[in-house]
């Protein structure tokens, strides 16, 4: 990873649900500041236990971290509530998107301000609604009939209006058409480079998830078992394999048949 310490780091957590299921194996892993940390694995390989644990949100669900620690920012939080970790800096958006669908997009938005005590909200909301500009264009339309699309950007503007400086994202691509998928990755993206937000992407799909992301973890059953630089991974042919849907004579074919098309265009 790089060379700075991480923002947050998880160091061999074991989560169990009602003192009964073991779902998480000695989970083990570190997001450094600024960076954009993707953890990967099928439905069902703990993705969504860790963010709970992370985001202390384990306990509506009979859960509890059982062993090992949570650190961010060098501090210990697995004993804080969700809203203390909202005042330090650390935003949650989970998956299946949970506008308030009732609320109207901009009240939506001022939600995620709420333990704010700054001046500053308006600031925040015109940097969302420069982030997401069909956000502003439907800013007083009711956030549960916006398209899935549109309600994905409203809940991570919501995210964005707590002024965090690192955010957790559930299944950001969920539902969503490939088109939708690239530009929402291509603004976390921005948020990272632009305004130094640092992301941790719970994703099934691997393939956009290690295009924007500079590090990866890979979950199964529990645990990490695979873990390095996003483009080393992507190039791996058995994650490409198990993870992207490709094999190397897939790869080869493809290759030959991009060549073939380019040789037709030059003739």
């Amino acid at each position: 990873m790089s060379g700075q310490g991480p923002l947050l780091s998880v160091a061999g957590i074991e989560v169990m649900y009602a003192r009964l299921a073991l779902v998480l194996r000695g989970l083990t892993l570190a997001v450094p500041k600024g960076g954009i940390v993707a953890l990967l694995g099928a439905n069902g390989a703990g993705k969504t236990t860790t963010m709970k644990a992370i985001a202390n949100l384990l306990r509506a669900e009979r859960g509890e971290v059982t062993k090992g620690a949570i650190h961010y920012d060098g501090a210990r939080i697995d004993h804080l509530e969700a809203s203390d970790l909202a005042r330090r800096g650390l935003s949650l958006v989970m998956e299946g998107r949970h506008a308030f669908p009732t609320l109207s997009v901009e009240d939506n938005l001022k939600v995620g301000a709420f333990s704010r005590r700054d001046g500053a909200v308006a600031e925040s909301l015109d940097l969302v609604y420069r982030t997401f500009p069909r956000l502003k264009e439907r800013r007083r339309q009711q956030a549960g009939l916006l398209s899935g699309g549109e309600q994905q950007m409203c809940v991570i503007g919501r995210a964005l209006m707590a002024r965090p400086r690192m955010i957790l994202l559930d299944e950001p691509s969920m539902g969503l058409a490939p088109l939708l998928v690239e530009e929402i990755f291509a603004t976390l993206r921005r948020l990272n480079a632009e305004e130094g937000v640092t992301f941790l992407l719970a994703e099934q799909n691997a393939a956009v998830a290690l295009r924007y992301a500079t590090y990866a973890y890979l979950v199964e059953s529990g645990r990490v078992v695979r873990e390095g630089p996003a483009a080393a991974l992507a190039a791996d042919p058995d994650i490409r394999a198990s993870y992207l849907g490709l094999d190397a004579s897939a790869a080869a074919d493809g290759a030959a048949l991009a060549a073939r098309r380019r040789l037709r265009w030059l003739s």
